[in-house]
């Protein structure tokens, strides 16, 4: 039976992850706009989205040790502070503003995303790969928002500036939230495990796997994130509707999100699921940038499925593959270290490719080749298997499935 702790977690944990995406999807919509009104290059347009993408990966890191030193829940409390710090950053019309609001919300948003599957693996650890699909749900809704509500909130409010700015409300919002309202964990209930450095979680291939895995779906990730308008209207769509066309594809990701770890859990392991999201983000990236304009909705709904699916898989990888929330943390500041770094090359390469002449459809063939070298990792992440640390040194343990 839900307690009133863990129904008061779940709820903060989606108005927390609302606010971990619409930093980086509310660009997107507006890019075109602050090319021209901007004079941002393709380059410094890729380097726009590219930042807040790398330092997230940066500062995911950084996590573990944070939480360490003044606690899990004070440290999500001095992410939100810093998100909602840059997004005010951004809109200001100071130089360098725009860039340095971008990093600093990146660098909120991996601390903030690397602290909530520890949470989830801590408060409720036997639900904590279907928890993960909610929390996911929330990311995607969240992107969703910053995507479809770009350019209307600019014309509303009357410039990209106060656009992009307005979303620190929302960060606001959560942040009152999680500080009143944020679980408090007991030390005295807390089992001690024997600790594990990192440098022996890099030493397992098991967190390579998962790494890669979530690097390459999360760069393809931003990509669209950063680039599907652009891209989109460079094929002939308008602003407005190339926006929609992306929040649309977002707002497929709900179900997907929250659907895939109950689908992961119908099989002997995640392989099958994890197949089966990127099929759907291959067909849809083809639909959407090289088959007829017709097949636009169909398109955006299959993008949508498979990404949502492809990133609920990868955060439920992060508790799925380890045995207690230590590991959970530890794990998860790696790889969403590793991954989003390496994710952090997709969109800037993108903005490189467009500045040397590259069109739609050479950026959508790179696309399908990244979705097969991802299906291999896919193929070792997804086995039934979980790092361990109990024995007093960290091992690969099979796990059976019950």
């Amino acid at each position: 039976m839900a307690t009133r702790r863990s129904i008061t977690f779940i709820l903060l944990m989606v108005v927390v992850g609302l606010n971990l995406r619409p930093a980086m999807s509310s660009v997107a919509p507006l890019l075109t706009r602050l090319q021209e009104s901007a004079g941002l290059s393709a380059t410094a347009a890729g380097l726009l989205t590219t930042l807040p993408v790398l330092f997230l990966g940066l500062s995911a890191p950084l996590a573990p040790t944070l939480a360490k030193r003044i606690g899990s829940e004070r440290a999500l409390s001095a992410a939100l502070s810093l998100l909602a710090a840059g997004l005010i950053l951004r809109g200001l019309p100071l130089p360098g503003a725009l860039f340095i609001g971008s990093a600093m919300a990146g660098c909120a948003i991996g601390i903030g995303g690397t602290l909530l599957p520890a949470l989830v693996k801590r408060e409720l650890p036997d639900s904590a790969d279907l928890l993960t699909g909610l929390y996911t749900m929330a990311l995607c809704l969240g992107g969703a928002l910053g995507a479809g509500f770009s350019v209307p909130l600019t014309q509303l409010l009357g410039s990209w500036q106060a656009s992009l700015m307005s979303w620190s409300l929302l960060a606001l919002f959560a942040l009152v939230l999680w500080h009143f309202q944020m679980p408090r964990s007991s030390q005295a209930n807390t089992p001690i495990a024997p600790k594990s450095g990192i440098l022996q979680l890099l030493k397992q291939p098991l967190t390579w796997h998962v790494m890669l895995f979530m690097g390459i779906q999360s760069s393809m990730a931003y990509i669209v994130f950063g680039w599907l308008p652009t891209l989109l209207v460079e094929r002939g769509y308008n602003e407005a509707d190339a926006g929609w066309t992306m929040a649309v594809s977002i707002m497929c990701q709900l179900a997907s999100a929250l659907g895939a770890p109950w689908l992961a859990r119908m099989g002997r392991d995640q392989r099958p699921a994890l197949l089966a999201v990127l099929l759907s983000t291959a067909i849809g990236l083809w639909m959407l940038l090289i088959a007829p304009l017709v097949w636009q909705w169909p398109g955006a709904a299959l993008l949508g499925i498979g990404q949502g699916g492809s990133f609920s898989l990868a955060l439920s990888l992060l508790v799925l593959r380890t045995a207690n929330s230590r590991l959970a943390g530890q794990l998860s500041g790696l790889v969403q270290g590793g991954g989003y770094t390496l994710a952090a090359l997709g969109p800037f390469g993108v903005g490189v490719m467009l500045q040397t002449g590259a069109n739609t459809s050479h950026i959508a063939w790179l696309l399908l080749m990244l979705i097969t070298v991802c299906s291999g990792f896919a193929l070792l992440a997804g086995r039934n298997q979980r790092l361990d640390d109990q024995s007093g040194e960290l091992l690969i343990q099979r796990v059976t499935p019950t």
